[in-house]
């Protein structure tokens, strides 16, 4: 079953760093092994709300905890990676507290056993079609690993947002030690496309309609990411007007629902006019349109 931080710990998802640190650490406190000896039920809760703390404390982890949910965060993130750099001594004011989560999360019950040290993390940036973005996919990279050019298929998460990070474990570096090797980590830049504009979850595009058609009404054509849709222009929408079409957005990540599809109304306006049109308008013009 997916793990729900923020009901771990007992609070809203858009609470702030302050508060999950204030529920974190009145859980802690009740849970600690220390209050309670022997109590594995206590030990195990203790477990599940530092787990949940060190990834909702952290602002990146956060985000992308929130994006793929915990199903897709823990794909992409170890155990190790979720209790990298947290500073518990920070909570409990030190008093052995690292010997503790060393012993609970990464040492199997002897804290002052050292795993061997991973290879050096590499990084690049990877950009990739607006579309790819949007529905998901996989994308083949080239990348420099240890001197060698190496290929590399990757999924990308469907709905994944500008700059978002995704990791590729054990690409990184290799370790002359014998430890293992550091991961890839990379960014995301989505280039632009001709039709579509994104709005976190939601699409816009532009439509651009007769000044007949937006006083009587009209049928017009858009572009959907699948297919041709037919909409409705309903008669006196005002420029720069949206008209909304539900689900045809972002396809949803985790508990986000889909975006929407919204098509902004241009009125065209024409740069020569025939005599015909400029009779017809002149009549207009007698009635104040």
């Amino acid at each position: 079953m997916a793990k729900d931080y923020y009901s771990t710990l007992g609070v809203e998802r858009n609470s702030d760093a302050a508060t999950i640190k204030k529920a974190y650490r009145k859980l802690a406190q009740k849970y600690h092994p220390d209050r309670n000896p022997g109590d594995k039920a206590a030990e195990e809760k203790f477990k599940e709300i530092t787990e949940a703390y060190a990834v909702l404390s952290d602002a990146e982890k956060r985000k992308q905890y929130d994006q793929f949910g915990a199903d897709g965060f823990h794909q992409r993130f170890t155990q190790e990676d979720i209790f990298r750099n947290m500073n518990f001594g920070d909570i409990f004011g030190g008093g052995g507290a690292e010997d503790l989560f060393s012993q609970f999360f990464g040492g199997g019950g002897r804290p002052h056993q050292r795993r061997p040290s991973k290879g050096q993390d590499y990084s690049m940036q990877v950009s990739i079609p607006f579309r790819l973005a949007v529905t998901g996919g996989e994308r083949r990279i080239d990348f420099r690993r240890d001197g060698k050019v190496e290929q590399l298929k990757v999924r990308i998460p469907a709905g994944i947002d500008q700059g978002g990070k995704l990791r590729v474990p054990g690409k990184g570096g290799n370790n002359p030690a014998g430890g293992p090797p550091g991961d890839l980590y990379l960014q995301i830049d989505i280039e632009s496309d001709p039709v579509f504009t994104r709005d976190g979850r939601d699409l816009l595009i532009h439509a651009t309609v007769p000044f007949s058609g937006v006083c009587l009404g009209t049928i017009i054509e858009v572009p959907t990411l699948d297919a041709t849709k037919r909409v409705k222009v309903p008669a006196g929408i005002q420029p720069g007007q949206k008209i909304r079409l539900r689900g045809f957005g972002v396809a949803g990540v985790g508990k986000s629902p889909t975006g929407d599809l919204y098509v902004i109304i241009n009125v065209t306006v024409p740069k020569q006019l025939t005599d015909e049109q400029k009779a017809l308008l002149e009549q207009l013009k007698t009635v104040d349109l």
